[in-house]
């Protein structure tokens, strides 16, 4: 999959939403109305702000996880995922404030196996009912050693659109990036069963950067 939003200083997506308070301010000063300008100015850089897609240094590593989006880890819990994976899963949770960089990225190498949309309800990412009610995008990526990791987007009470620039059948590479939620929302990292968490619960993380947990080692040598 090519990294379709690279060496862009903001997101695609972004950028109707900058205009669409950065032209005003512009026409507003113009006329002289200047709290109308200082007022739409403000929103336009904060709009240019939360979509910013800052460049990441990716580590290097067979069996590690990377984190798939920036924020705060919510909860590392073992439980069955019933709905793609059918399996018992460790499963990291991220919460991604309005603050957050909101660029998704790829946690780990390998070949997209399936996406699967399912609409639901907006509630507080952060609760732990938005895993299952939340409309939610499920990415399946298929790992060269037979290995699944399932990464969702997951949509939160401001997030009302969430993106994917990935396709089933793709080959993607670690840390790069697939899509992106607006505008608040949280990512669910299902990982297999024995799975080291290199996080803890109300760390910061970043997208792309942060070592979120280690694989399994299918040949101990």
């Amino acid at each position: 999959m090519a990294d379709r939003a690279a060496g862009l200083p903001i997101a695609r997506e972004g950028v109707p939403f900058v205009l669409a308070a950065g032209v005003p301010a512009l026409l507003t000063g113009f006329l002289g109305w200047n709290g109308f300008s200082l007022v739409l100015g403000a929103l336009a850089c904060y709009t240019a702000w939360f979509f910013r897609n800052p460049y990441r240094k990716i580590p290097p590593g067979k069996h590690i996880i990377v984190s798939p989006g920036d924020g705060r880890v919510v909860a590392i819990q073992e439980e069955f995922e019933p709905r793609f994976l059918k399996e018992q899963s460790l499963r990291i949770s991220i919460f991604l404030n309005v603050f957050d960089v909101h660029i998704n990225r790829i946690p780990c190498a390998g070949k997209i196996a399936d996406i699967a949309y399912q609409p639901g309800m907006f509630l507080i990412a952060n609760s732990p009912e938005a895993t299952i009610r939340n409309e939610q995008n499920a990415v399946m990526i298929e790992m060269p050693d037979k290995g699944k990791v399932l990464c969702v987007q997951v949509a939160g009470l401001i997030a009302r659109r969430i993106v994917c620039w990935a396709s089933p059948g793709e080959t993607v590479k670690s840390g790069e990036r697939f899509g992106l939620i607006r505008f608040g929302s949280r990512m669910d990292t299902f990982l297999p069963l024995g799975s080291t968490a290199r996080v803890e619960v109300g760390a910061r993380v970043k997208g792309g950067e942060t070592i979120l947990a280690e694989l399994p080692c299918a040949d101990p040598s």
